[in-house]
C-alpha cells in the first residue's frame, strides 16, 4: 500500500526564536519513500538538517517573529502488515546484549526505572522472561492508565503516571519503558505517525503517537501500550530514551501554537484514472 502522511503546525512568535523540529520520517524509512518528505517552512527561512545522537533526522532554524508554519508531506510504500508478534523472542542476559542496547537499560528523565524496579518485579517477576513478560507489562499499563487529551502534562514522569493512573500516549509509553528497563529489558521510546488503516470507523482526528521498542531475540520489537494491539502503517519519526530526547518541536523561547493537523492515510488509486 501507498501511505500519504504529513503535518501542518502553525506558531506565532513574538520575536525571532531558535527551534529544532523532528517531523519528517526516520532515516530507516528512506528505502520505502516513493517521494522524500521534507520540512517546508513558511515564510521561507534558512535551516539546517542534521542527524542527532540517536540517529533521528532533525531540522534547526531560527523562526522569524510573527506567524510561522512548519509542514511536511510525504509518501511511503508499506507492506500493509500488522506490527509483528514474536512470542518466542527471548530476553537476553545483560552481558550478551549489544552495546547499542545498553543506554536503554538505565533510568532517564521521564522513566525512573531505578525507582520503579521493585514494583516492576513485584508485578511481573513471576511471568516468564522474554516476549511474555513484555506483553504482560503492556497489558497492565494499558489497563492501568485512563486515556484523555485533557490529562496531558509535559512534566509527568512514569512514576507520576503510575500514581495518577491517567494520561496520554507518552505517559503509557514512559511507564512501560520504566517497568521494562527495571526488568532488565532494553526499551526505547518512539514517536511518529500512527495511521488508522484497517481500523473500524469512526476514526479519531489525526495525531502524532508515542510507542516503544523492546530488544528481544536479537531485534527491536514494537509494543504499543496505549493501543495494545498491532497496527498497520506506523511511520517512525524519532527514537530516544524518553520524550525529552525526541520532542517533535523544541522552541527556545515562548510561542503560541495556532494550528495543528496530522495525517497518515492509505492513498487509494482512482480506478478511472488508470483507464
Amino acid at each position: 500500500m501507498r501511505i500519504r502522511f504529513g503535518c501542518e503546525m502553525g506558531y506565532d512568535f513574538a520575536y525571532p526564536t531558535p527551534m529544532i523540529a523532528r517531523l519528517t520520517a526516520h532515516p530507516s524509512r528512506f528505502a520505502r519513500a516513493t517521494e522524500p518528505d521534507r520540512l517546508a517552512i513558511g515564510p521561507e527561512t534558512p535551516h539546517e538538517v542534521f542527524i542527532d545522537d540517536f540517529g533521528n533526522r532533525c531540522c534547526r532554524l531560527v523562526a522569524p517573529a510573527g506567524a510561522v508554519t512548519l509542514s511536511v508531506e510525504g509518501w511511503l510504500e508499506d507492506d500493509g502488515h500488522l506490527d509483528p508478534v514474536v512470542p518466542q523472542a527471548i530476553q537476553h542476559p545483560i552481558e550478551d546484549l549489544p552495546l547499542e542496547a545498553l543506554p536503554f537499560l538505565v533510568a532517564s528523565r521521564y522513566c525512573e526505572s531505578d525507582l520503579l524496579s521493585n514494583e516492576a518485579w513485584r508485578l511481573f517477576g513471576d511471568v516468564s522472561p522474554g516476549w511474555a513478560r513484555a506483553q504482560a507489562v503492556c497489558d497492565w499499563v494499558h489497563g492501568h492508565i485512563s486515556f484523555g487529551y485533557g490529562y496531558s502534562n509535559v512534566d509527568r514522569t512514569a512514576a507520576d503516571a503510575l500514581a495518577v493512573g491517567r494520561g496520554v500516549c507518552r505517559d503509557y509509553a514512559h511507564l512501560f519503558v520504566a517497568f521494562c528497563r527495571g526488568l532488565n529489558m532494553p526499551t526505547r521510546y518512539c514517536t511518529g505517525y500512527l495511521s488508522f488503516i484497517g481500523e473500524p470507523e469512526p476514526h479519531a482526528p489525526g495525531d502524532f503517537a508515542a510507542w516503544t521498542e523492546v530488544y528481544l531475540g536479537g531485534a527491536w520489537h514494537i509494543f504499543d501500550p496505549r493501543n495494545n494491539a498491532p497496527r498497520r502503517g506506523r511511520i517512525l519519526v524519532a527514537r530516544g530514551r524518553d520524550a525529552a530526547d525526541v520532542p517533535l518541536t523544541h522552541t527556545f523561547g515562548s510561542n503560541v501554537l495556532t494550528k495543528f493537523r496530522v495525517w497518515a492515510e492509505e492513498e487509494i488509486e482512482d480506478a478511472s484514472s488508470s483507464r
